[in-house]
């Protein structure tokens, strides 16, 4: 077990003006402060940063692009802002993008031969409010093709190996987001979530990954997504003050998404200069009301099973919530027999298919097998089977609808098992009985379906000493309920789950 080394939480605490932690270990809000004040040049950040995924990418394959010149312009761009006095809210903060989003006049190549020569024209909606709002793009990380599988791999780029064990998969698709963070390559990363895309890989890596209300964050543009209307933008980082920084960032309405829609009013206040901000930073470090009401369940209500280990991990969790004087009762949401063993994987096999099933059947050897046979069980679905999808995903959003009306969070696992080894496509067992290759990727699509935000947050150790993690969901828009009490499992828990390498 890692010796805890983190700070107590503190209700409204100040940000951090400087310090001697080593500058891979610098959280997002300690750098914008930091490079605002002028105690850290952004220049100085990028270029350690560089030589350092120079050093240790070799050993990992997170990275698949790296415009060491543009980052550097960026971050010299960054040290003059800070100079005139913009200080802007990530000014400085390096940070990584997914192979299936675009950065502007790079590759962007969604993990596959088919777009192996695509140089984005644009900048994706994400990558560009980050960018505008001081972020240096230090490069692009790896993803499975199409962001269809639940380990990080493809034929185009290879495997991404996990910080906490070269030998080990960070989980998929956002393998090399999650790799980065964990490696300490840049403090955050921009990712996606369809179906568990970020919040398992966080999991499996000690890290926060959280997937917001469904359109909360706009994304109006970039690559055809199979399942796009059950996707967000996956957010990564070290803690969830981290995480609420970017929302601060990116939550907003665009038009041109026709996901995207208004934020509540109450994510919304005013600055002293009356311009609008978002509040999620403002909520996350304020300790969450006594009175929430919330649930925990170990296998969703659904049966999934789970390793012994795991579950005892996340129990004790539960039990620390418990004596920190948390009301937690033992409940699930009532799901339809038809909800819970439906197969997730079925409209995204059937929308790649639809996008990519003619090239399939042109030129097998382009795509990656486990994806093409993805393909092959979308060309087989019938016409009543894909018609029956809607009203199973309105049955999902009923039963946890009825379930929020009695409770404010719902507590399960993000994930059954710990990492497993990368020359697996899936854990071959879970709970000492043979496992299907998405029995690992279970907890997490549900809350795609219901469109609820969701949040993975490291909690304990298995048996092998990898880390497992608690999955907290609220309902729709309560997003920054969710992150806060991330914020609070983060207190209680007080636990280092630094991966190995971060630590080089």
């Amino acid at each position: 077990m890692i010796a805890s080394t983190n700070q107590p939480f503190l209700a409204n605490a100040p940000l951090p003006t400087s310090t001697p932690t080593p500058l891979h270990l610098l959280g997002a809000r300690d750098i914008a402060s930091q490079v605002a004040s002028g105690a850290l040049r952004a220049v100085d950040l990028v270029a350690y940063l560089l030589a350092r995924i120079a050093a240790l990418d070799p050993h990992l394959h997170a990275m698949v692009d790296i415009d060491a010149a543009g980052a550097m312009a960026q971050a010299t761009h960054a040290d003059r802002l800070a100079t005139a006095g913009q200080h802007l809210p990530l000014l400085g903060v390096p940070f990584t993008v997914k192979d299936n989003l675009w950065v502007s006049g790079r590759p962007a190549t969604y993990g596959s031969a088919l777009f192996a020569g695509h140089i984005a024209l644009r900048d994706s909606w994400s990558v560009a409010r980050l960018k505008a709002n001081g972020a240096i793009c230090i490069g692009i990380t790896n993803c499975s093709e199409f962001a269809c599988k639940g380990v990080t791999s493809n034929p185009l780029h290879g495997t991404t190996l996990n910080p906490w064990g070269v030998n080990l998969t960070p989980g998929g698709s956002s393998g090399g987001a999650v790799a980065s963070v964990a490696a300490g390559f840049s403090p955050i990363a921009l990712a996606t979530d369809s179906g568990g895309s970020t919040r398992r890989p966080a999991a499996h890596t000690g890290l926060l990954g959280f997937k917001c209300t469904s359109g909360l964050i706009p994304n109006p543009w970039g690559f055809d997504d199979p399942c796009r209307d059950l996707g967000s933008i996956g957010i990564v980082a070290r803690d969830a003050l981290d995480c609420a920084a970017m929302m601060d960032v990116l939550a907003d309405y665009d038009a041109r998404d026709p996901l995207s829609h208004p934020l509540p009013a109450d994510m919304l206040s005013k600055n002293s200069a009356g311009a609008r901000i978002k509040n999620f930073t403002n909520a996350v470090i304020k300790v969450p009301e006594r009175n929430l009401r919330i649930a925990w369940s170990t296998d969703l209500g659904c049966n999934f099973a789970v390793d012994p280990d795991v579950a005892a991990a996340m129990q004790a969790a539960i039990q620390k919530l418990r004596a920190a004087s948390w009301q937690i009762d033992d409940a699930a949401p009532q799901w339809r027999y038809t909800t819970q063993s439906y197969p997730f994987a079925m409209q995204q096999y059937a929308e790649l298919a639809a996008l990519y099933g003619k090239q399939w059947r042109a030129n097998p050897s382009q795509f990656d097998p486990v994806i093409g046979a993805q393909i092959e069980d979308g060309l087989r679905l019938d016409t009543i089977e894909l018609a029956g999808l809607p009203l199973r995903r309105h049955y999902a959003r009923v039963a946890l609808s009825d379930f929020f009306e009695h409770y404010d969070l719902l507590l399960c696992p993000t994930v059954p098992v710990e990492a497993w080894s990368s020359d697996l496509l899936a854990p071959q067992m879970i709970c000492g009985q043979s496992a299907g290759p998405r029995a690992h990727a279970v907890f997490t699509p549900l809350f795609n379906l219901c469109d609820v935000p969701a949040l993975s947050v490291p909690c304990g150790f298995g048996a092998r000493g990898l880390p497992v993690a608690l999955q907290v969901v609220g309902p729709r828009y309560a997003d920054m309920r969710v992150l806060q009490f991330g914020a609070e499992i983060e207190h209680v828990i007080d636990t280092d789950f630094s991966a190995p390498m971060l630590r080089l």
